[in-house]
């Protein structure tokens, strides 16, 4: 009869652990991004978010992903639209402000693909 393996601690790198907390890696603090994260720091991360990651969430830099999301278009509409660096809480809505026309097709376009998503296969 064998004793059980002691359970290894699963690890990951400040790039992955930072996509998976939704902040580009560039705006986190430098101890984060020097440091192996184990699934239960990241667990406990988003489970309590320190002040420095409420404050990213809050006010950015933002990743693509909630860029398209709060500008509700897709990622590639972001891309189309020239925006391809993070931007804070405040640029988002300075854009959202403004409106510009690319903004306005690329919110018709993606809200036009989601019905075309939602819409039951003919068959």
């Amino acid at each position: 009869m064998t004793s059980p393996k002691p359970k290894s601690v699963q690890t990951m790198k400040p790039a992955t652990a930072a996509k998976k907390l939704g902040v580009p890696l560039s705006a986190t603090p430098a101890e984060f991004q020097a440091s192996v994260i184990s699934r239960d720091e990241l667990n406990e991360l988003q489970s309590s978010p320190p002040a420095w990651l409420a404050d990213l969430r809050r006010n950015g830099p933002h990743t693509k992903q909630v860029i398209a999301a709060k500008l509700r278009i897709s990622i590639a509409g972001l891309l189309r639209g020239g925006i391809t660096e993070p931007l804070t809480t405040a640029e988002i809505e300075a854009l959202k402000a403004e409106n510009p026309a690319w903004l306005e097709r690329e919110r018709s376009l993606h809200a036009e693909l989601r019905k075309e998503a939602v819409r039951p296969k003919q068959g």
